[in-house]
């Protein structure tokens, strides 16, 4: 009898189908200082503690993407060992703040299915849920991965496509408890940039690149746990290319907003997000903004303002998709998430 796990394949998934990943996985400062070695990251709530106290926490958090990667990483085996590409992300919202020595783990529940017209693969959906030591709930978000079929000649299920929303809506944004901006030490978290000083359609151009090397991507895939082919094994691609993690290229375009966004501090939702086109080793990537929509909140001294993210490795600040609505090849990654500010 096999011991070892080849991975599901699309059609070992059913709608309402439910799974509970393994391994849990314990957080400490050792994950804060790899992130921030890997990529340039220097918003001021996750570095310092005596910041973060003096906006109401108890210490400095774990950075967003750090908690997301980490329940992310755990989905892989189950979700997405088998993938061609992870395609997008929605209805993602970050509940609570995660702390070192917090213990995550995850699981996930199939909410659509569907099949390629080729007959070679098909589209999962899924929402994951990211739980910690007290069983509480520290982020959900839903991703759609193609995965490949196993045999061919598997009947294709019924299709079955969630209706997503767009954008989570401000109200259902969950703040910190205790997170009070009233005195945000603007010096100290690196611009003078507050949440008046942002327009509903500005543009900014992060200015910054970071070229994508492959031992570094290699580690930081490695730090996630996450185990897809696609990036570990140069001989699953017909290019011969190791794909980069998605993620990775979200933490690095984050990280190189801080040029032009250091006070868009905590990341609290995501509303929607495409991998338009493949990233790999020797890419430069560049980054550039745009403000979608600003929001109130019941924290003293809190703004969520909505950000467009773009990642590229060339291009426009700006520019995104071409006159056949398609992305432009340059253009490496599309988030959408919101964020909260000092107003």
């Amino acid at each position: 009898m096999a011991k070892t796990n080849p991975g599901r394949f699309f059609e070992d998934y059913s709608v309402g189908q439910v799974i509970k990943h393994a391994v849990p996985r314990t957080l400490s400062g050792g994950e804060r200082a790899m992130y921030h070695a890997l990529y340039p990251a220097r918003h001021a709530l996750y570095s310092s503690d005596q910041f973060a106290q003096d906006c109401g926490l108890p210490a400095s958090p774990l950075d967003d993407l750090i908690a997301f990667h980490t329940v992310f990483g755990k989905t892989v085996p189950d979700v997405s060992l088998n993938a061609v590409a992870n395609l997008g992300y929605a209805e993602g919202r970050f509940l609570r703040p995660v702390y070192e020595g917090d213990t995550l783990r995850s699981e996930s529940e199939v909410i659509g299915l569907k099949q390629n017209s080729n007959g070679k693969s098909g589209v999962v959906y899924v929402r994951t849920r990211g739980l910690n030591q007290r069983g509480e709930e520290v982020l959900s978000y839903v991703r759609w991965v193609m995965v490949r079929k196993r045999d061919l000649d598997a009947p294709a299920p019924e299709t079955t496509i969630p209706d997503l929303a767009k954008t989570v809506p401000a109200s259902d944004l969950v703040i910190p408890e205790g997170l009070d901006f009233t005195n945000y030490d603007f010096t100290l978290a690196g611009e003078a940039h507050r949440f008046g000083d942002y327009e509903v359609g500005e543009i900014i151009d992060h200015v910054d690149g970071v070229t994508i090397e492959e031992a570094e991507h290699m580690q930081a895939t490695r730090l996630w746990q996450n185990t897809a082919k696609v990036h570990f094994d140069a001989t699953f691609r017909p290019d011969g290319q190791r794909l980069i993690y998605g993620g990775h290229v979200i933490s690095m375009a984050r990280a190189l907003s801080f040029n032009g966004l250091a006070n868009a501090q905590m990341i609290v939702g995501l509303n929607g997000g495409a991998h338009a086109n493949p990233c790999f080793s020797g890419k430069t990537v560049k980054a550039w903004s745009e403000v979608l929509e600003k929001a109130e909140t019941s924290a003293p001294g809190v703004g969520a303002i909505r950000l467009r993210l773009v990642a590229t490795d060339g291009g426009t600040p700006g520019t995104l998709k071409g006159e056949d609505g398609k992305y432009l090849p340059e253009v490496l990654l599309d988030l959408d998430y919101w964020a909260l500010m000092p107003v």
